[in-house]
């Protein structure tokens, strides 16, 4: 019998024991489910379900792995489930419609259903650092694993490779643990974990989908505020002297993807033309990066309505990669407003040391 006194205190009914028990790991629980299903907002969804049915369950719960252990089973088996009941996520006809009028793309890349993560659901895990780190056998720091490179990466794999590399090579489950939590033997896990890291090298091999090398630095604030005030200023020219060249632009779930200064351009200056007025900008962070929410002023009702949020990828020197979000419906996790007033268009600040 166990001897941890919430544990025993849960068993007999404490609610309040429980939730002393679970909550340690509601964030990390959260971010494994947001790395298998791409979604912020299924993550918290799930993470709920995780905990009731913990709950309700716990009278089952036998000690043979550790409450964390149980608690990612859970958690695991909730997200794969809820990625059949979205394995076809219906695109809107606004979306279909305007990406049927964009600039001819470099090329058409896999479609991949993604959202950004806000920084500030990682700051208990960040600000642990180095002592939240995971387990022995993962193959990715906290940082990386949360990077948008890695986890869109993550999403070009099969759910089962998904689930097995986020617990083995991101958390550092064993190879054991992990086929207790997938309910599977281990040969199959080495097997999913084999065929998924094979993916993931050549996904991540290819220019646009490194890490962000320069995460944190002061030259990243400095080039996401020179983004987001060339943005708002509607010079498309400023935009993009602040690009490598060899920089791509990505809007998940779209296919198009331009790649290359010369391209990047044509793409921005369309966009500007047929919105016909520049957009405002708020800072944030997203998966560990510096991005923007992005609005767009709608005369004569002087409000700027949400229009996507936009994550840079820098290196030491330029920004490699612009990802356009185009899904507003995460605003409200990262705090944004659901409008802004139009009314000071010379007066708009920006503070790029936001998280």
């Amino acid at each position: 019998m166990t001897t941890d006194p919430d544990l025993q205190q849960a068993l007999a009914g404490d609610a309040e024991a429980f939730r002393r028990l679970t909550e340690p790991y509601r964030r990390e629980l959260q971010l494994h489910c947001y790395r298998i299903t791409g979604s912020v907002a299924d993550a918290e969804d799930l993470v709920q379900e995780t905990l009731l049915a913990a709950w309700l369950g716990l009278a089952g719960f036998e000690g043979r792995s550790s409450v964390r252990g149980w608690l990612y089973r859970i958690a695991t088996n909730r997200s794969l489930n809820a990625l059949r009941a979205t394995s076809r996520r219906p695109r809107s006809a606004a979306a279909v419609s305007t990406a049927s009028t964009l600039p001819e793309p470099t090329r058409f890349g896999e479609p991949v259903w993604l959202q950004p993560y806000p920084d500030h659901l990682l700051d208990d895990l960040l600000d642990a650092l180095p002592d939240r780190q995971p387990g022995p056998e993962a193959r990715y720091e906290l940082r990386e694993s949360v990077s948008l490179a890695f986890v869109t990466a993550l999403q070009h794999l099969t759910p089962p490779q998904r689930a097995a590399v986020a617990l083995c090579d991101a958390l550092g489950f064993s190879v054991a643990e992990a086929a207790g939590i997938l309910g599977s033997g281990a040969t199959a896990v080495k097997g999913m974990l084999q065929r998924g890291r094979a993916v993931l090298r050549e996904h991540r091999a290819e220019p646009g989908h490194r890490p962000a090398a320069a995460a944190g630095s002061a030259r990243e604030r400095e080039l996401a505020g020179l983004f987001a005030r060339a943005l708002e200023a509607g010079d498309t020219d400023a935009v993009v002297a602040l690009l490598a060249e060899d920089s791509w632009l990505t809007m998940p779930p779209e296919p198009q993807q331009y790649h290359g200064r010369e391209s990047v351009r044509v793409f921005l200056a369309d966009r500007e033309q047929a919105r016909g007025v520049p957009l405002r900008a708020i800072p944030v962070r997203a998966n560990g990066q510096h991005a923007l929410g992005c609005y767009l002023p709608t005369p004569p009702a002087a409000i700027a309505r949400p229009y996507g949020l936009v994550v840079l990828t820098t290196d030491r020197d330029a920004i490699t990669a612009i990802t356009w979000f185009r899904d507003t419906s995460v605003y409200p996790a990262f705090g944004l407003p659901h409008s802004l007033p139009d009314d000071r268009p010379g007066k708009r600040v920006h503070d790029t040391t936001a998280s």
